[in-house]
């Protein structure tokens, strides 16, 4: 067991102990259980740019088909990326992304699961914006002034505080 002094009761930031200092969650006594998270964001171009890409005429390749992959690395690699993150055997990594006409923009939803003791927000939002990151890199000599947008988590599934969603933009 532990004796790593625990959050102060009337702190909501579980990453810090009662002297606020930073440290890693004990999940070893929480319920081994399905995890889901859902996150999105989206990436605003030029048009030429969103015509570019959803052409397959981008110089560095599909780029979707690389943004895809990226965002599923990135979900693996998440607690390299964020320190205070508990490694995850990752059960399953979806990535799917939609043309926004309107706007123009892409738009990246990352479904992540697991079963385990803590959730895969972390997971799920670190493959957004990753994702978003690699359409930005694969297109930056077409367009410099892409915008990265509304990155959110939408659901989460599982363990003590069970289903969450996220209020209607």
């Amino acid at each position: 067991m532990s004796s790593e002094p625990k959050a102060s009761p009337a702190s909501p930031l579980t990453h810090f102990d009662a002297q606020g200092q930073a440290h890693m969650v004990d999940v070893g006594a929480k319920a081994s259980t399905p995890r889901v998270a859902v996150a999105e964001g989206q990436i605003r171009m030029l048009r030429s740019t969103f015509e570019l890409i959803r052409q397959g005429q981008a110089k560095k390749g599909d780029v979707i088909g690389i943004a895809r992959i990226a965002a599923i690395m990135a979900a693996k690699k998440t607690p390299e990326l964020i320190p205070l993150c508990h490694p995850l055997p990752l059960t399953r990594v979806a990535v799917e992304f939609e043309w926004i006409e309107s706007a123009p923009a892409v738009r990246c939803v990352v479904t992540a699961e697991t079963v385990g003791n803590t959730g895969v927000e972390m997971e799920a939002l670190t493959a957004v914006q990753v994702g978003l990151l690699t359409i930005y890199d694969m297109c930056k000599a077409a367009d410099r002034g892409m915008e990265m947008t509304g990155v959110r988590l939408l659901e989460k599934q599982g363990g003590k505080s069970g289903h969450w969603l996220a209020p209607s933009a």
